[in-house]
């Protein structure tokens, strides 16, 4: 069996946290659903073990121990927080994390129904997060930069897409828009701390309304219109424009780019859906039904 073919179960981490941290070995176990690169098991009420999976090297959950603490006192709303670090073994070959744990349903599982205060919660956290990052914060070999740099990227999850899953007219509408982001100026700001992947999984929500921010192992700096598509991937119909008002940093051209960014994040979540339905392994079958609302938003609302 392969590093990657190791089954994760909860007599696994906990024989784990026996080995080096016998202190919350007695605490209850129990499986998160979800995860890809990483898999998440609930440790007591407060705490998640985060177990590397698919990742091929321990980079991200590296990232995640090296900066999370950094970033968390300033964010205002509740993100992951490592207390623990586990070693590779001979038992477990991987790295893993204890880190707190954030409660909430992910938003692909419990939608939003406060949108004009689920809109102001997210701009004051990207407001909050989006400050110039130092030296050695981190870069993203497949994402950041401008639009442009990403067009065969789109074009593939474009092609991808189900036949009959998206009208003539809107393939055309979703060209345009992709289009317009890329002919949009490039960020000319220093780079600023970035979440990475605000998608429907990577939020929760509590009483209507976004109450954390999970998942930053793509956490890198650059131009924030990555991050500033969440208001099209997570936002009900109609909050956007509240949204960028309250963020209040974003010009005409950063908001081009990140419609466009949108638009193909949209794809790319109707795509994992595909794979869920199909049983495909990595499959997400609640992501589908996001993708398509996100990009009917974004065909929507343009704003600019």
């Amino acid at each position: 069996m392969t590093d990657s073919e190791i089954e994760i179960t909860a007599d696994l981490v906990r024989e784990l946290l026996r080995e080096q941290h016998p202190d919350l070995a007695g605490l209850a176990i129990r499986e998160v659903a979800g995860g890809w690169g990483n898999q998440m098991w609930r440790l007591g009420d407060e705490l998640a073990v985060r177990m590397q999976r698919m990742t091929p090297t321990p980079e991200l959950q590296l990232k995640e121990r090296r900066w999370l603490p950094v970033l968390a006192p300033r964010l205002p709303l509740p993100v992951p927080t490592p207390v623990r670090n586990g070693e590779p073994s001979a038992r477990f070959p991987k790295h893993w994390t204890v880190m707190t744990w954030v409660p909430g349903e992910p938003l692909d599982h419990a939608p939003i129904s406060r949108g004009d205060h689920a809109a102001d919660t997210l701009a004051g956290f990207l407001r909050a997060l989006h400050v110039e990052a130092p030296a050695d914060a981190p870069s993203m070999s497949d994402r950041g930069g401008h639009p442009k740099e990403c067009t065969e990227g789109f074009e593939r999850f474009l092609q991808a897409v189900d036949p009959g899953a998206i009208a003539a007219d809107d393939v055309r509408a979703v060209r345009a828009v992709w289009d317009d982001a890329v002919a949009a100026p490039e960020w000319e700001g220093p780079p600023v701390w970035l979440h990475g992947d605000l998608h429907p999984a990577n939020v929760v929500v509590t009483d209507g309304t976004l109450s954390g921010v999970i998942d930053f192992d793509s956490i890198f700096a650059d131009d924030p219109a990555w991050d500033l598509a969440a208001a099209w991937v997570l936002l009900p119909s109609g909050a956007a424009s509240r949204f960028f008002d309250a963020y209040a940093h974003a010009d005409e051209a950063t908001i081009r780019r990140a419609r466009g960014l949108a638009a193909m994040k949209s794809l790319f979540l109707m795509l994992m859906g595909q794979a869920g339905d199909r049983g495909l392994p990595g499959g997400k079958p609640t992501w589908g039904p996001a993708g398509r609302a996100a990009l009917d938003r974004v065909l929507a609302d343009g704003l600019t």
